[in-house]
């Protein structure tokens, strides 16, 4: 069921038109019918309100101008927890001592004079 703070995908005519927002969700004057205002998610953002029944709120296809409308509830995916923790700021990474105990060989970037 889609309530206030929802986010939702409007598909016009089968085709993805735009994301919004539910920012109210209020009951009209006629039985059975919403006002909902709709934060649509574009630049600049708008904000409009339509007046819809319940079941279109909740992804029943219906028409507006006589294009075919269908308002479908986003759900966003969980975060994925993090493979490798990153280290702390301030505290250089630990490196592992050669497995062998030999000591790194020093190669010198300049030539010998």
């Amino acid at each position: 069921m889609t309530q206030e703070g929802d986010l939702v995908l409007v598909q016009v005519e089968g085709k993805p038109a735009f994301f919004a927002r539910i920012e109210t969700l209020t009951q009209d004057a006629k039985q059975g019918w919403y006002q909902v205002g709709l934060l649509i998610l574009q630049v600049p953002v708008v904000l409009v309100t339509w007046i819809l029944r319940r079941e279109y709120i909740d992804g029943t296809p219906f028409a507006m101008g006589g294009r075919k409308v269908v308002i479908e509830r986003v759900v966003a995916p969980a975060p994925e927890p993090p493979s490798d923790p990153e280290p702390k700021p301030g505290k250089p990474p630990e490196k592992e001592p050669p497995a062998t105990g030999e000591k790194g060989k020093v190669i010198s970037l300049f030539p010998k004079r």
